[in-house]
């Protein structure tokens, strides 16, 4: 009897990007973070091959240690600690809240008031990972400023409207609960544009099918934090890169300076309660 072996075909591995380095020093590193990359490895997407944390380990040719997190779909600053005791002073910093967040998203329907959403969340378990996790925990404390930057009205019909309206806004979380932005702005009824999960999948394919836009239109624009240690207060943003041309045909602001001016002025003190 002959035996015929039949190899089987490789798996297709995927190019890691370069990531863009925003801010570098002896201590820690920040980087613009793409949409639609993970920041490191999850049994919950086993498929995957590229991740923030291995490519910026090859990159820069030394271990990084995470100190927060991006989700997958969300863009933008993402820190990372060149040390364990760098890592340790970061996270404490983050705990007490010590840093400013900003970031910039697309939602639907015009925003017309600034304030401060105080709305708690409850603690969204994951099936697999989070299965033997209590499930009747009490809802979290969840607050989140909002400011509006920007409207668009596009000729386009979309449900029971003739037009499609749609807001820029800029976001600081006070808090840092998990999908925070996402579900508190989903609950104003101004979802992000691109959010599968607490979105609209006609405002979603709306931005695909007319504007070539397949993504979460959420960045993380903008991170402020005393350095660890020297001290010297830090501030790290993110270019607008792939979102930029969106913002060109909508003639809202492209200019980093623009925002960077914006954020410098932001005063919570001058909010009123959502």
């Amino acid at each position: 009897m002959v035996t015929v072996s039949k190899q089987l075909p490789e798996p297709e591995l995927i190019a890691a990007p370069v990531l863009t380095i925003l801010y570098q020093d002896e201590f820690l590193v920040a980087i613009d973070k793409p949409a639609g990359m993970l920041v490191h490895r999850s049994f919950l997407d086993r498929h995957e091959t590229v991740f923030v944390m291995q490519t910026l380990r090859n990159q820069l040719g030394q271990h990084v240690f995470p100190v927060h997190r991006l989700d997958r779909p969300t863009s933008g600053v993402l820190l990372f600690a060149l040390s364990a005791d760098v890592a340790r002073l970061l996270t404490e910093q983050l705990t007490e809240q010590h840093w400013r967040k900003f970031y910039l998203a697309v939602c639907r329907g015009f925003v017309k008031q600034a304030g401060i959403l105080d709305y708690p969340l409850k603690e969204q378990l994951d099936k697999i990972a989070d299965k033997l996790a209590s499930q009747d925990k009490d809802k979290q404390e969840a607050v989140t400023a909002l400011w509006p930057l920007a409207q668009i009205e596009l000729p386009i019909a979309i449900g029971k409207y003739p037009v499609a309206r749609y807001s820029l806004v800029a976001l600081q979380p006070l808090t840092g609960r998990k999908h925070q932005l996402r579900r508190h702005l989903s609950h104003l009824r101004h979802p992000i544009v691109g959010d599968t999960t607490h979105g609209e999948g006609k405002h979603n394919r709306l931005f695909a099918e007319h504007l070539n836009s397949h993504r979460l239109l959420l960045i993380a624009k903008r991170l402020e934090l005393k350095h660890p240690v020297t001290g010297v207060d830090l501030v790290i943003e993110a270019p607008l890169c792939e979102v930029e041309e969106l913002f060109k045909e909508f003639s809202w602001p492209i200019e980093d300076s623009w925002y960077s001016n914006f954020f410098e002025r932001a005063e919570l003190s001058a909010l009123t309660p959502l």
